[in-house]
């Protein structure tokens, strides 16, 4: 099975840790970010991956030729040229989805115990084209999914901006987004004639043709690690509940 790991990312919200260094090598416990997920991926057997750069690039190649890539096909998709968002990266990575097989993409910065291999398999009992990992929490931003699991718009909290995208059949329940996604290579012919544009609002787009699902996993553990406040949780999470032994 195959990945796609996002890391392009300036890490903005983690400085000054990411002054020097990029996101996917702030350590967590000790370990890289990048680590975690890589590790994560093959423990629930995906074995292809790519892994988008841009923010401090050559450091994370050197660290996948270190560890000898670990052991899988690992390639990778440069950026450094330009930050192209990440629907503009999954854009620019498709070539490596040349199976025609939905394939799993995975945020550098965001560490939870979820079964990626039963995400995977529920994907595709689906027969969607796009299933978006999400849970009932708090969140600045949402997306919004009507009583058939369709997504049909997006809530951000803070600008109280609504899009709806799609007639929605029944009540709307709001869901904050795990970024984790699991995606089926179809969605390629629908990318806009642009190089950089946000992933989000590319499945936006798709939902008001496509059928766009969710995979609620709220009695998982989630944290975004993109925040210092966040990396610092998470420090205290794992240590007092060893939990990295069973993330990796």
């Amino acid at each position: 099975m195959k990945a796609f790991i996002l890391a392009a990312g300036l890490g903005t919200r983690l400085k000054p840790l990411t002054d020097f260094k990029p996101k996917a090598l702030i350590e967590l416990n000790g370990i890289p970010l990048i680590e975690i997920i890589i590790k994560r991926l093959i423990k629930y057997d995906f074995k292809e991956i790519i892994i988008n750069v841009h923010h401090y690039a050559d450091q994370i190649i050197k660290f996948l030729e270190k560890n000898n890539y670990f052991n899988i096909e690992i390639k990778i998709s440069d950026e450094r040229e330009l930050l192209l968002d990440t629907g503009g990266g999954l854009k620019k990575a498709s070539w490596f989805f040349d199976d025609n097989q939905p394939f799993l993409i995975h945020n550098v910065d965001i560490i939870s115990n979820i079964n990626l291999k039963e995400f995977y398999e529920y994907h595709k009992s689906q027969n969607s084209v796009i299933t978006i990992a999400v849970q009932k929490r708090n969140s600045s931003r949402y997306f919004l999914f009507d009583s058939e699991n369709y997504l049909c718009g997006w809530e951000n909290i803070k600008t109280g901006e609504v899009k709806i995208v799609r007639n929605p059949s029944g009540p709307i329940s709001k869901y904050a987004f795990s970024g984790i996604h699991t995606v089926t290579p179809i969605v390629f012919k629908n990318f806009p004639d642009k190089d950089v544009f946000s992933i989000i609002d590319f499945y936006l787009t798709l939902a008001s043709k496509y059928k766009i699902s969710f995979y609620e996993h709220n009695n998982n553990f989630f944290f975004d690690l993109g925040k210092k406040e966040n990396l610092i949780e998470a420090e205290k999470f794992i240590t007092k509940t060893n939990f990295i032994k069973e993330l990796i």
